[in-house]
């Protein structure tokens, strides 16, 4: 089993300057490949890689953790402990992980043993809102406007900067509309401050017509591949449902897979990365414009439609590219609707079931909690073929 440490990679550059490519051991069919994280995500990304022949190892701190279910080996244990992770490092040919949230130094610590794909880099950027934002400006990359606020008094100036409503966000450990609070009208500025509790940004409300997400990958050799655009719909703050095509010009979307791209080069990214995105009207009657929302440096929930719904889903295609093996193809099989199972709604599973042209995923939770995913369902609607 390959174990030699890695070399440390030098840190991104806002242009994406080439860096030298350090020599790896191969990952090979029968390895195995160390997952951090132990949700849907992962248990999705332990199945891709065993279809593709590789063993799974899961670190996750939760002994109930979905993915442990479907993977060879597990690791119950916190994301701090350093001599469980290089008890782990040693057990597994390359890492990556599920979710943003794992701790830099995890990556650190684990890179001196096996390679970690995406590179830590990717993770630090990422899991700050204020220094994700800071590096996409410096890619020449428009998003919304935004300033930091530390205290109840940078929040009061930052909104009189940015104005009313705007969205008081935490820096850190935010996602499915959680860590957020508007900024209305009326607001009592020190109440929403303490309700998050922490360091945070204000971002200005940006008038989108459309939310997409654009899904790529990046392999260790900088090949690079792009899904369709996602066009997605939230409720309460969480995904509801992702279809394809996306509603939007031709040259939206190849301008989405070129922001992404430059995201990637810049990162030395390797593995599945999603951009969130806004549809904004132009300017002066101009051609609509992207507004970047966030990056997630994973998987995605809007890319869940790729389990049956395209030639190669992004679980497997991410294990491909952590794995240093050719990317896949992205061919669309047709209209798409992904549906995510909240609480509740997964109850339908039965009826689901028995419709044609769906495909059922269910995560393995047995708790069905209210804004809890427990799984999701894709439907794909065959098109004509052009000039039929």
């Amino acid at each position: 089993m390959p174990t030699g440490p890695a070399r440390p990679r030098p840190s991104p550059t806002a242009r994406g300057t080439p860096r030298p490519k350090v020599a790896e051991p191969a990952v090979s069919p029968g390895d195995t490949l160390g997952i951090l994280g132990g949700g849907q995500l992962g248990r999705m990304i332990a199945m891709a890689a065993a279809s593709l022949g590789l063993r799974s190892h899961v670190f996750a701190p939760d002994a109930d953790s979905p993915a442990f279910a479907v993977a060879d080996a597990h690791t119950v244990a916190d994301y701090r402990d350093e001599a469980a992770l290089a008890r782990f490092a040693r057990t597994v040919a390359v890492v990556t992980y599920e979710f943003e949230n794992v701790p830099a130094e995890t990556a650190l610590i684990l890179s001196r043993h096996a390679p970690v794909r995406p590179n830590g880099d990717a993770l630090k950027t990422s899991q700050d809102r204020l220094v994700e934002k800071q590096f996409l400006r410096g890619l020449g990359l428009e998003t919304a406007p935004f300033v930091a606020v530390d205290d109840p008094g940078a929040l009061a100036r930052a909104v009189a900067q940015l104005g009313r409503p705007s969205i008081l966000k935490t820096r850190r450990f935010g996602y499915d509309g959680k860590g957020q609070a508007m900024v209305r009208e009326g607001s009592d500025l020190a109440v929403v401050f303490r309700s998050l509790g922490q360091k945070s940004i204000l971002e200005g409300v940006v008038p989108f017509t459309r939310e997409v997400s654009m899904i790529v990958a990046r392999g260790v050799d900088g090949g690079f591949r792009a899904y369709e655009l996602n066009e997605n719909s939230h409720a309460a703050g969480i995904l509801a449902t992702t279809t394809l095509p996306a509603q939007v010009a031709p040259e939206t979307e190849r301008l989405a897979a070129e922001m992404a791209r430059r995201i990637a080069d810049a990162l030395d990214y390797v593995g599945v990365l999603t951009v969130e995105m806004f549809v904004v009207p132009g300017r002066a009657g101009g051609p609509e414009r992207l507004v970047i929302n966030e990056i997630a440096p994973r998987v995605h929930n809007s890319g869940h439609w790729t389990l049956g719904g395209a030639a190669t889903s992004q679980f497997e295609q991410h294990v491909r590219a952590v794995c240093g093996w050719p990317l896949g193809s992205t061919q669309r099989w047709g209209a798409i609707t992904m549906q995510n199972l909240i609480g509740e709604d997964v109850q339908a599973w039965r009826s689901i079931l028995a419709e044609p042209g769906a495909s059922l995923h269910l995560y393995g939770k047995t708790a069905p909690r209210p804004g809890r995913k427990m799984g999701h369902v894709t439907r794909v609607t065959p098109e004509p073929r052009r000039g039929s």
